[in-house]
């Protein structure tokens, strides 16, 4: 009696069939959070199993990745304004990771390049900063476009803008040296912020009144994960950060005495309903 034929394989089950989705699964729908992943026994299904890994692997390349000075240069300068380059004083990506306190200071030669920048007839009313801080892809992404709303903001309304400096390896604090040895009232600093499992790529902008090194975090303002599609809109980001500045200026202060309040902005004309005024 000859052997029966084997069955032709099945096709893929899908992971439904393998662990069946968590009631909560549907939520995922409305945020980036790991949510509703479900489980296989006791343990992740293979598929939210092997997309962390890979998240995770892509935060740490974040971290590690050098920042293009050469590219963002050029996409900066589009914008108009003088662009200068300086360091921070950590020697390479291992010692800004490793020494945090060097990624807050400049490196001598920088300090001394950016303190020979000859003075306005008054003073800076702001120098703005990009920086790699840990995440030189959100300020090679986020940070022009954020400028190019923010800028004709304070064109407009008559500001005066220090050269706009670039920072390899720094962190926060470095804006606040920067600011200080351009003679600037106030130091606006652009640069990556921590990565997360769902956002490798967040710019963060952080404002301090008076620079000077020794300034604190608590005398500082911060508006956080400045990213499209997926976080705070560029025009969203400008609105709020040309706001804090004004309001920095008018009461000469920043930090936890200056409150984000700005008015909501008023959505682009084809995002209005039909008859609006």
């Amino acid at each position: 009696m000859s052997a029966s034929p084997a069955a032709p394989p099945s096709a893929d089950p899908g992971p439904s069939a393998l662990a069946p989705p968590d009631p909560w699964h549907t939520l995922g729908r409305f945020t980036p959070a790991r949510i509703g992943l479900g489980r296989a026994g006791g343990s992740l299904p293979t598929r939210p199993a092997l997309a962390f890994q890979l998240a995770h692997a892509r935060a740490r390349d974040a971290v590690q990745r050098a920042l293009d000075t050469d590219a963002l240069r050029r996409d900066l300068a589009r914008l108009g304004p003088a662009v200068l380059e300086a360091r921070s004083a950590a020697p390479d990506r291992a010692g800004f990771i490793a020494r945090p306190d060097l990624g807050r200071a400049l490196a001598p030669a920088s300090a001394a390049a950016l303190a020979a920048v000859p003075p306005p007839p008054a003073p800076f009313d702001a120098a703005l900063v990009v920086a790699d801080g840990l995440s030189a892809r959100a300020a090679e992404r986020h940070a022009a476009p954020l400028l190019a709303a923010l800028l004709p903001r304070l064109d407009r309304a008559g500001w005066r803008l220090a050269p706009l400096v670039i920072v390899t390896q720094g962190r926060v604090a470095v804006a606040d040296e920067i600011g200080a040895a351009l003679g600037a009232r106030m130091a606006v600093i652009l640069l990556g912020e921590r990565p997360g499992l769902s956002s490798p790529d967040s710019l963060g902008a952080y404002l301090t009144w008076a620079p000077r090194r020794g300034r604190t975090n608590a005398e500082r303002n911060c508006i956080s994960n400045i990213r499209e599609p997926d976080g705070l809109g560029y025009a969203a980001a400008a609105h709020k950060l040309f706001h804090l500045m004004h309001e920095a200026r008018r009461r000469g202060l920043s930090g936890v005495d200056l409150k984000e309040d700005a008015p909501a902005l008023d959505p682009p004309p084809a995002a209005r309903l039909d008859g609006a005024q």
